[in-house]
């Protein structure tokens, strides 16, 4: 038995590129970081961030492209795919990507500045900030198989 399966949350490190192929369909393509804390032998906190390449197809393209954002947290469930083509210099070039086949949106914040009524403990003008944290539904969407010539690039 083979398992080919991706569970990631993180943020966006650019904004969605969206793109349509030959015949039509949406793909759009975008990064993602995921971070890793840890407290190593010596007792000292360690980070390690690492970043993924990550497709989405057809309508959860759109929706993508419509709502993520560089920073948006999004939680990715997809497969591993490594594809190789040749560049314009006839150099073999190599990519691993996440397909993503399923998404749902990380929280967004919303933020709505107020105006005090002016008096603050330490007697100065201030604006005080309400941030509102928004579910948004999970998307699935069951979508054809993708075949490697309906790629675009």
């Amino acid at each position: 038995m083979n398992l080919n399966k991706v569970f990631l949350i993180g943020r966006l490190t650019n904004n969605p590129q969206l793109r349509m192929t030959p015949n039509g369909k949406p793909v759009v393509s975008f990064g993602l970081a995921t971070n890793r804390v840890w407290i190593n032998s010596q007792g000292q906190r360690q980070e390690d961030t690492q970043y993924h390449n990550i497709v989405v197809w057809g309508r959860q393209a759109e929706i993508a492209n419509q709502f993520l954002r560089k920073g948006s947290m999004v939680f990715i469930e997809g497969r591993i795919q490594t594809r190789n083509w040749q560049d314009r210099e006839n150099q073999t070039r190599r990519i691993t990507e996440i397909i993503a086949e399923r998404f749902q949106l990380g929280p967004r914040a919303t933020t709505a500045n107020s105006f005090t009524d002016g008096q603050s403990q330490d007697n100065t003008d201030s604006f005080s900030q309400e941030v509102e944290i928004q579910e948004l539904p999970e998307i699935d969407i069951e979508e054809e198989e993708i075949k490697p010539e309906d790629i675009p690039f």
